[in-house]
């Protein structure tokens, strides 16, 4: 994993995609995060709490783990009177994403494609 960019290395030509996958970014809650977050500007807590059916404390011990891996910010303020928290994607979350997106595909495409399955047993 390059630490830098918080994504992971490709590994050797040989090596199989799901080699690649991020654990951080590859868990179900952390994925639809980053991919909600990626769809907007800035992201309201309440409003990924609602389209990801999470407690608030389970949401909050996620978004911990990513912006702990410097793949998101969170930012809190306040909308008139009520307090609010804003979640945000950095660079290193946008790549991330796309990398992850990106082994995603190489799997979809290997059990896609036709052919006859190969004994690969060594």
């Amino acid at each position: 994993m390059t630490a830098e960019a918080g994504i992971p290395d490709a590994g050797g030509p040989g090596a199989h995609p799901v080699t690649g996958l991020d654990d951080v970014v590859h868990q179900r809650v952390r994925l639809g995060i980053l991919t909600i977050t990626h769809e907007a500007r800035r992201v309201e807590f309440g409003y990924l709490k609602a389209q990801l059916e999470l407690t608030a404390g389970n949401l909050s011990q996620h978004l911990a783990v990513l912006e702990t891996a410097g793949l998101v910010e969170v930012e809190k303020g306040y909308s008139g009177r009520r307090g609010r928290t804003w979640i945000t994607l950095t660079a290193a979350g946008s790549a991330a994403l796309a990398e992850e997106i990106g082994r995603l595909k190489l799997l979809i495409a290997r059990v896609e494609t036709p052919g006859t399955p190969q004994d690969l047993a060594g």
